[in-house]
C-alpha cells in the first residue's frame, strides 16, 4: 500500500477546499441557514409536530443529508475531472499507485469535506431550533456510510463526465428531486397509500429515514431495511469504481 501516494492526493484535494472556503463550506451553510429560518422558524411555528417532534426540528436531518449527498457527488466528481480535463491524470497513471489507492485519496478526501461540513450544519442548526440525538453512534455511521457512498458515486461521474454541464446534471436533475421526495421535509406517511408505496422506490427514503432515527428515534422505514439499503448502495458504488479501472473506461480522455 502506497501511502504516500494516497497522503499526497489527500491533502492536495483538501488544500483545495481550504483554498475556497467560500464555495466549499460558506456557500452550503448559508444556504441551509435560510432554509431553517423560512421552514424552522417562520413555517415550522404553525405546522404541527410529526411524531412527536416540532416540524423544526423533524427537518434537521433531511437538510444535513441533502447538503451530504450534493456536496459529496460535488467534491468527488470535480475532484477527478479536474485532472482529466488539464491533463495531469497522466502524471497519476505514471507513479507507482493502484486504482484502490487512488480512489482512498479521491474518495476520502471528498467523503471528509462531506463529514465535516455535516458536522458544521449541524452546529448552525442548532442554532435555530432545539433537538437531540438520541443514537449518536448510529448518526455517525449514517454520516460516513452516506458520505463515502456518495463521494463514490461522484467519482463515477466524474469519470464518466466530458464536460463542465454533465458534472451537474446528475446532482441537480436526479439527487436533488430525490431528497425532496425523500422525505426531508416529510414523513412519507403523511402520503396516501399509493404514494407511500411509490416513495419505497426513492432511494433517498432509507438514507433519510435512517439518519432521522438516529436522532429521534422514529423512521418511515426500519433501522435494519435502512442500514441494508444505505450498504447496498455503498457496495454498488463499489463495484461500479472496480469496473471502470478494470476496463480503463475514459479513465486517460
Amino acid at each position: 500500500m502506497n501511502l504516500y501516494g494516497i497522503r499526497a492526493i489527500y491533502l492536495f484535494e483538501m488544500a483545495r477546499m481550504r483554498r475556497t472556503l467560500m464555495q466549499s463550506v460558506a456557500s452550503p451553510v448559508i444556504s441551509t441557514a435560510l432554509y431553517f429560518v423560512v421552514f424552522g422558524s417562520a413555517i415550522g411555528s404553525h405546522m404541527v409536530s410529526i411524531d412527536g417532534v416540532s416540524y423544526g426540528a423533524f427537518i434537521v436531518p433531511g437538510m444535513i443529508m441533502l447538503a451530504l449527498l450534493t456536496q459529496s457527488i460535488s467534491n468527488a466528481s470535480f475532484g477527478i475531472y479536474m485532472p482529466r480535463f488539464t491533463g495531469t491524470i497522466y502524471e497519476i497513471h505514471s507513479a507507482p499507485i493502484s486504482y484502490v489507492e487512488i480512489v482512498l485519496g479521491y474518495v476520502g478526501a471528498a467523503a471528509s469535506k462531506s463529514i465535516l461540513l455535516g458536522a458544521i450544519m449541524l452546529v448552525t442548526a442548532r442554532l435555530f431550533v432545539p433537538f437531540q440525538i438520541e443514537h449518536p453512534l448510529w448518526m455517525v455511521a449514517f454520516l460516513v456510510l452516506t458520505a463515502l457512498t456518495f463521494s463514490l458515486l461522484g467519482f463515477i461521474i466524474g469519470i464518466w463526465a466530458d464536460g463542465f454541464e454533465k458534472l451537474q446534471i446528475v446532482p441537480l436533475l436526479i439527487v436533488t428531486p430525490l431528497t425532496f421526495l425523500g422525505g426531508s421535509f416529510y414523513s412519507i406517511d403523511m402520503l396516501p397509500p399509493f404514494w407511500q408505496t411509490v416513495s419505497l422506490f426513492n432511494p433517498v427514503v432509507y438514507l433519510v429515514s435512517g439518519f432521522r432515527w438516529s436522532f429521534y428515534g422514529v423512521a418511515d422505514v426500519s433501522l435494519p431495511l435502512s442500514l441494508g439499503m444505505t450498504t447496498l448502495f455503498l457496495v454498488l458504488c463499489m463495484a461500479g469504481v472496480r469496473w471502470i479501472f478494470r476496463t480503463g473506461y475514459r479513465l486517460k480522455t
